[in-house]
């Protein structure tokens, strides 16, 4: 076995591959970038490597500056993770020349395979089910929407080397394919250096499924059953879970079967994993082949028992398989939330800075339930503008698939994140949406279920009313603790008063609280009676209280007569007040928000790549202004409406911050 092994990658993949070569017994050395200096994969590597400035073409996916940190120091295989150079040929020939084990697929493979459009072609020489597209090259825009047309509108435009979402747009229009063109090719060439586009027929209400296979290099390959990765958001995987709620025995097992057999064909060693795109009537398609692990692996891990990781350096090393495809059998429910730096309620636009506040639900394995967090930041450490915006995968497995989403509920109630934008709370109301609930899942669940943008949870009666009866007691205890700081009272529970009024989402309760040792008793209007208790302490931010005996997880913040919670993907302000002050507080007028309609203002920070117009033109509505990357991602810029160009603040290669002034109309 390896004594050493070099991750060529960062965050918490990275973190990833190391605890298990730690379980392994394996020394692990990490590389990291300027803008890595402190980060936590460099923390828990036995020894780091520098190898360059923050942006990726100039680090981590420079293969001789990987060579040079290997041969500093003397690691005898390297891990790559996924992104950066897992899929680079060019990477795993350059470590055979140097004598040093790649812990992936062999070169011939990864170009067979890792490459889309040869992909595609061979799974078609091997009889397998594909979607039509073109698969040639496409050298201009021109040719791009010609071919566009000939398949027919929706059409995917896609990156030959692409992965993660990236170099990837849906196009309904010749516009939209010319613009969709241009950008998948800059995303392709800044992320992987290879601008190669390819154009497929976009299936409509498809379900993405796929299939893990592992070989080792001795003819023997598995299949390790099937994740459905259907809610996605611009084509980036957001849940996934294994296995599937749509697939029954017979499909699972024709799917695994004709991965299995195709990646045999290409001589492929290692862990990958064979994409599908699956219809409503359980026909399935050959989309793409990964040739690395892939970013939701967990799930796979958690119904098998397999670590994937193990088993990779275990195949790497020259061994076998220590099992069969009849030992490999599903056991309970896993699911996968990706916590990403970025804002839902500006279109999941990216969000970097400091993470003031990063506490994960903790971690536990037990016969009833699992909750595991792949993460690669800690608290005070600083997302970056020049990495992929995942901070963390937040996995929960249960023995059935409803007791595993009632895990992930509660693990997401009570992860707590502040300093920048995150999609906590939308990933708590997909977890809570009926369709999600049931199953019935497409690529386009997102789309569909928030066509105008994610705008935050509207709670249920139910639910307002057990938050507003905790929030009534915690209201209690804080008074309690400010009176008897201040010396003003004797008897300090005595004086607070019992009649209180609680408003949240535009909805007001009066209640009596009824306070006795370990809890206490909330009476709304009516006579309706619920039953508090916790043990919440003034200035803690979380909140882990009974209400009914059933549990209610809040995030808790202070505002003025009041807490700001969070809890169920809803955020709100709620008010506690004397009747006097709820009184009182009705008069007062409602602050205006300042009028930005006339400004195109930057949504995330990030760096204009171009300016579309000019001062004086006159645009309309849908027409693009311009184009803002961040995160390696272009975001083009639209009018909402008919307007005159007067003011141009930036051009081509500002760096700009959330909410500056880009242009002005009238």
């Amino acid at each position: 076995m390896f004594d050493k092994i070099l991750i060529a990658n960062r965050g918490e993949i990275a973190c990833r591959v190391i605890k298990t070569a730690r379980k392994m017994g394996i020394k692990t050395v990490a590389v990291y970038s300027d803008a890595d200096a402190n980060a936590l994969h460099v923390e828990m590597a036995d020894e780091a490597v520098h190898i360059g400035p923050p942006p990726a073409n100039q680090s981590y996916i420079v293969i001789d500056n990987i060579l040079d940190a290997i041969r500093k120091s003397g690691a005898q295989a390297v891990h790559p993770g996924y992104g950066f150079l897992s899929e680079n040929p060019k990477f795993a020939a350059a470590l055979e020349a140097e004598g040093v084990a790649f812990i992936g697929p062999p070169k011939g493979a990864i170009e067979a395979m890792g490459d889309k459009i040869t992909s595609k072609k061979l799974a078609q020489e091997a009889g397998v089910s594909t979607v039509p597209g073109y698969m040639g090259l496409i050298e201009d825009a021109d040719e791009a929407v010609k071919i566009s047309a000939e398949i027919g509108y929706p059409v995917m435009i896609k990156a030959s080397a692409g992965g993660g979402g990236k170099g990837m747009r849906i196009a309904w229009s010749d516009e939209e394919a010319r613009e969709g063109f241009q950008s998948s090719k800059n995303e392709a060439a800044s992320s992987f250096g290879d601008d190669r586009i390819f154009i497929e027929k976009f299936v409509t209400q498809p379900r993405h499924i796929e299939i893990q296979v592992l070989c080792d290099q001795h003819g023997n390959a598995v299949y390790l059953h099937e994740r459905e990765c259907s809610i996605q958001r611009r084509n980036q995987k957001v849940v996934e879970e294994a296995p599937s709620p749509f697939l029954d025995p017979e499909t699972r097992a024709a799917m695994g079967e004709q991965a299995v057999a195709l990646a045999k064909a290409v001589g492929y060693t290692s862990a990958g994993t064979v994409e599908f795109i699956v219809d409503g009537d359980k026909n399935f398609y050959f989309l793409e082949m990964n040739t690395r692990l892939q970013v939701e692996h967990p799930v796979t891990e958690l119904i098998t028992g397999v670590d994937l990781v193990e088993q990779m350096i275990r195949v790497a090393n020259g061994e076998k398989l220590p099992f069969a495809q009849e030992n490999l059998t599903i056991n309970g429910w896993a699911i996968e939330n990706r916590l990403y730096a970025e804002d839902p309620y500006r279109g999941f636009l990216p969000s970097i800075g400091r993470l003031t506040r990063y506490r994960p639900p903790e971690e536990v394995s037990l016969d009833t339930h699992v909750v595991r967090n792949d993460t690669g930041v800690f608290e005070g450490g600083e997302i970056s503008m020049y990495y992929d915006p995942m901070i963390a995968k937040l996995c929960t497995w249960a023995p059935t698939r409803e007791e595993a989403i009632v895990a992930m509920r509660d693990a997401l109630d009570s992860f707590e994140v502040e300093g920048i934008g995150h999609n906590l709370p939308f990933l708590s109301a997909v977890m809570d949406e009926p369709k999600f609930v049931s199953g019935d899942l497409t690529t386009a669940f997102i789309a569909e279920h928030w066509p105008e943008g994610f705008e935050g949870v509207e709670l249920g009666e139910e639910t307002l009313r057990r938050i507003a009866a905790a929030c009534a007691a915690m209201h209690r205890v804080a008074e309690i603790r400010r009176t008897r700081i201040s010396g003003r009272m004797d008897n300090h529970e005595r004086r607070i008063g019992t009649d209180w009024n609680v408003t949240l989402q535009g909805v007001s309760y009066d209640v009596t609280i009824d306070a006795y040792k370990g809890g206490a008793k909330v009476t709304f209007e009516g006579g309706h009676t619920l039953e508090v208790s916790g043990d919440w302490t003034p200035g803690d931010t979380l909140a882990e209280m009974m209400v009914e005996d059933m549990p209610l997880v809040l995030k808790v913040g202070k505002i003025s007569g009041g807490f700001r919670i969070r809890s169920r993907g809803a955020d709100l302000k709620v008010h506690v007040r004397t009747p006097r002050q709820a009184e009182l507080a009705r008069l007062m007028p409602e602050k205006e928000a300042a009028d930005t309609s006339k400004m195109l203002l930057c949504p995330m920070p990030g760096l204009v790549v171009k300016i579309d117009v000019e001062e004086g033109q006159e645009v309309q509505e849908g027409q693009a202004l311009c184009t803002v990357e961040a995160m390696k991602m272009e975001n083009i810029l639209r009018a909402e409406r008919k307007a005159v160009v007067t003011r141009i603040n930036a051009g081509a290669g500002d760096s700009l911050a959330v909410d500056d002034v880009i242009m002005e109309f009238e």
